[in-house]
């Protein structure tokens, strides 16, 4: 049977893609989430620091896709043709568990939204709450098998009209803003020192990670792209426009509530502000908006997952039942596996008592894995200078790209704290089957000297945190 054709999309549909991924549930969940951390400066500060270390790290992806234009599906082959097969793994396998937790929060903030009008759905965790966003899965499921090309029209025109909500929030706030009443909120309270700020941000630091990812979103489907140099593009420029779109969310709202005020508004908490500006069709107008906006984002970020899924199996990094493709290309093995962990993560959400800060934190730590090996890459290359004249203004700008995103990544995983990253290793270490399972279907050593000693410390850092959760001393 001949294969497939492959699918080739264009700049317009790869710069949606990167766009449709990261706009999602977080962007309508900033004001509460900063105004309960801090104030206009302290978010200045958040997103100066976020916005320069994932701008580093678009480019980075940009200059990977120019340099080495022969790897496919950046997030993983980076990190396995950098730093071997196992790392690989770990870079595809923390994308794929990631993503599959990021849609459990896409679930969550669906519920909650609709509990705003229908008491059943509660917060968003509640048995039917889980039932309404099971049947979802499944109907995007369907609707995946159909065809990468269609579900990525839908994505484009999805990514189109959820923007126009989030435009009307801003256009409203900035008519209607109160500088005075800024300027009030404009140190958050507190002590003004750099230890209070220091503070404050840091309490936003998974929370700037987690709207950004999806950054990856062209870098992933390189093998559609019409043309290479589409990639890097579409991963910048759709960057830099959700970057101005985050600031502007998150700051308008100071010109217009109080920070405790803002503070107190239930999620989505754009719907709320919007509210407090314009009266009660606000919250409807903004919550419609978000349902179709995280919708988009499931479906986008369900593509993302089974791509990583299948591109892990081509590169012999996964079981190569993942390659399997139905008779329109789709990866479904990898599809049907995806919607399998995320049916269990939703089970899951019923007991935890945030589910949707919980999900968001857990995909922030698992995703920041690829990442920081993505940077390092770049860092490897330019430091080995094979692809540059040493010395040269390329070089030495590259170098410092590299250098700047590694440390940011890095940074944010530790600065996110330790629970989540005891948790992450309470995924990974039963996900290390796959890994085992690959090897040994290809007759090959499990794990090299280096990887046994990374191999071993997951599993104990899963041990550790199964005995936290076991004793109470970490919590869900």
């Amino acid at each position: 049977m001949a294969a497939p054709e492959i699918q080739k999309f264009s700049l317009p549909t790869l710069t949606a893609m990167v766009i449709g991924s990261m706009v999602g549930a977080g962007i309508f969940s900033l004001p509460a989430t900063f105004g309960r951390a801090t104030g206009p400066f302290g978010a200045l500060v958040a997103w100066a620091i976020a916005g320069t270390g994932m701008l580093m790290l678009a480019f980075v992806f940009q200059t990977l896709a120019q340099k080495k234009p022969e790897i496919d599906n950046g997030v993983f082959a980076y990190a396995k043709v950098g730093f071997g097969d196992f790392l690989g793994f770990c870079a595809a396998f923390g994308f794929w568990a990631g993503t599959c937790l990021g849609n459990v929060t896409y679930f969550v903030l669906i519920n909650s939204t609709l509990g705003l009008f229908f008491p059943v759905f509660g917060e968003g965790n509640t048995p039917f709450a889980i039932l309404f966003a099971s049947a979802i899965l499944w109907v995007v499921h369907a609707l995946v098998l159909r065809g990468v090309k269609e579900a990525a029209l839908v994505n484009t025109i999805v990514t189109v009209a959820k923007i126009v909500p989030i435009v009307v929030f801003i256009g409203t706030l900035a008519f209607i803003f109160d500088f005075g009443k800024f300027a009030e909120n404009f140190w958050g309270g507190g002590a003004y020192s750099f230890g209070e700020v220091f503070d404050q941000v840091r309490s936003t630091m998974l929370v700037t990670v987690f709207v950004f990812i999806g950054i990856e979103g062209a870098a992933v489907y390189s093998r559609y792209a019409k043309t290479r140099e589409h990639v890097g593009i579409a991963t910048v420029t759709g960057f830099a426009g959700v970057l101005a779109l985050m600031i502007l969310v998150t700051l308008l709202p100071y010109g217009l509530l109080d920070r405790a005020a803002l503070a107190g508004i239930q999620q989505p908490s754009m719907a709320g502000v919007l509210e407090a500006a314009v009266g009660p069709w606000g919250r409807t107008f903004v919550s419609v908006g978000l349902l179709v906006s995280v919708l988009g984002a499931y479906l986008a970020w369900t593509l993302l997952a089974a791509e990583m899924m299948y591109s892990g199996a081509k590169g012999e990094v996964m079981p190569r039942v993942f390659t399997r493709v139905n008779a329109k290309g789709v990866p479904s093995a990898a599809l049907w596996v995806t919607s399998v962990l995320v049916q269990i993560f939703l089970l899951v959400s019923v007991y935890a008592r945030e589910a949707f800060d919980l999900s968001l934190a857990l995909t922030s730590a698992k995703t920041l894995i690829p990442y920081i090996l993505v940077a390092a890459f770049a860092l490897k290359l330019a430091w080995q200078a094979e692809l540059y004249d040493p010395g040269s203004a390329e070089h030495k700008r590259e170098t410092l790209i590299a250098v700047l995103a590694t440390i940011y990544t890095s940074f944010m995983l530790v600065a996110g704290g330790l629970k989540y990253v005891l948790l992450s290793a309470i995924i990974f270490a039963p996900g290390t089957i796959l890994y085992i399972l690959t090897r040994l279907e290809r007759g090959e050593r499990l794990f090299e000297p280096f990887e046994w000693i990374l191999f071993l410390a997951i599993v104990l850092g899963a041990a550790i945190g199964v005995h936290g959760l076991w004793t109470g001393v970490i919590t869900i």
